[in-house]
């Protein structure tokens, strides 16, 4: 099976050289209203994401009521929701006539639109508005779901929360028996936003996928406060963020504590084109920015005092001192220089160049 090392979602081109791709995932910080909606997409675009990104779910397409009566008690992070996890579901779920008109404002102020479908009608629905789909962690096993999103022929964004190495391949493969568009993300499915949970983020596993799939296009979907986590997964070479944004991490609803506000958005995206400047190309060379540099800091063999024509230089004469211009003998010369003849008299302090020695 193989990959493409390059991808594009709408007109942006992803790969291991590019800027990295920002998606704010408003996911459920809509709070159910149409309008906050629209002004989170203009926000989110404001503060620099590349592409907001919603999810289409509904209740009874996503969870099952007695199955979560039957646990007893919420798990995780749905342990602080005061309602039940059908009920808060129902009342966060995107709502599916704004999917055009959402579109549409996302065309209208350049920013990419995308969604996370969590059925077969949803895909089908939001199929032909989208520029790529991203399969969220706890689908990662549901293969039929995953084939049928792989078959649509466009980008297939994969987190890979809450799951192991073979679950992650198992996913992959199901993709790329279809598609060869495709974004491995890294993802810790503790929504918590507990600093706790940065021992869990495990970025290592990026460099595990890009040893298994060479070239592939890597992401990170996280959930953690502040930037470190994206700064990290940026350096081992993830191209694709996902966070949460919202307006005011304020807000009662399930998203908001953990996601990125305006400001918060907005650093992390400055503090991520400051680190991809910082990373460079990998190539060892002088830089633009030290042409001045090389020669007031490095050394070059300098005579201690006047010296005649013909004269015969040992170690007593010599001696490495900086400045180094251009055309001066540096010290990796030195064992060269001794016994030679000098074809120019030289006064005390003055550096050695090859036409004055023979």
């Amino acid at each position: 099976m193989r990959w493409n090392s390059s991808i594009r979602i709408a007109g942006t081109t992803i790969d291991s050289c590019s800027p990295s791709y920002f998606i704010a995932d408003i996911a459920a910080n809509h709070d159910g209203d149409f309008e906050r909606a629209k002004a989170l997409v203009h926000l989110a675009k404001e503060a620099g994401a590349d592409c907001a990104k919603f999810q289409h779910f509904l209740p009874n397409k996503i969870v099952s009521q007695k199955g979560f009566d039957s646990l007893k008690t919420n798990m995780a992070h749905q342990a602080a929701w005061e309602k039940s996890v059908v009920d808060v579901y129902d009342q966060y779920h995107f709502r599916r006539d704004w999917t055009a008109p959402l579109k549409e404002e996302c065309d209208k102020i350049g920013i990419d639109f995308m969604t996370t479908p969590y059925d077969f009608e949803a895909l089908e629905e939001v199929a032909p508005l989208v520029p790529a789909f991203k399969i969220g962690s706890g689908d990662v096993t549901w293969h039929k779901f995953i084939e049928q999103v792989a078959k649509q022929g466009k980008p297939v964004l994969i987190a890979t929360g809450a799951a192991d190495m073979e679950d992650s391949v198992q996913a992959v493969e199901t993709v790329l028996r279809h598609n060869p568009n495709i974004v491995l993300f890294q993802c810790n499915t503790n929504y918590t936003g507990s600093l706790k949970n940065f021992r869990y983020v495990n970025l290592n596993v990026l460099r595990a996928f890009a040893l298994r799939y060479p070239g592939m296009v890597l992401g990170l979907s996280d959930h953690t406060p502040g930037h470190s986590a994206v700064l990290g997964a940026v350096t081992l070479g993830a191209r694709v963020i996902e966070k949460h944004f919202t307006d005011d991490n304020s807000r009662i609803g399930p998203d908001h504590s953990f996601a990125l506000n305006p400001v918060t958005w907005r650093e992390m995206v400055h503090a991520t084109r400051e680190l991809e400047l910082a990373l460079g190309d990998g190539v060892k060379r002088f830089e633009d920015n030290e042409s001045e540099t090389v020669i007031v800091q490095r050394r070059s063999i300098r005579v201690k005092g006047d010296l005649p024509v013909g004269h015969i230089l040992d170690a007593d004469d010599l001696e490495c001192l900086r400045p180094c211009p251009a055309d001066a003998i540096d010290p990796r010369h030195w064992d060269t220089v001794l016994g030679k003849s000098l074809t120019n008299a030289k006064q005390a302090g003055e550096y050695l160049s090859w036409p004055d020695v023979e």
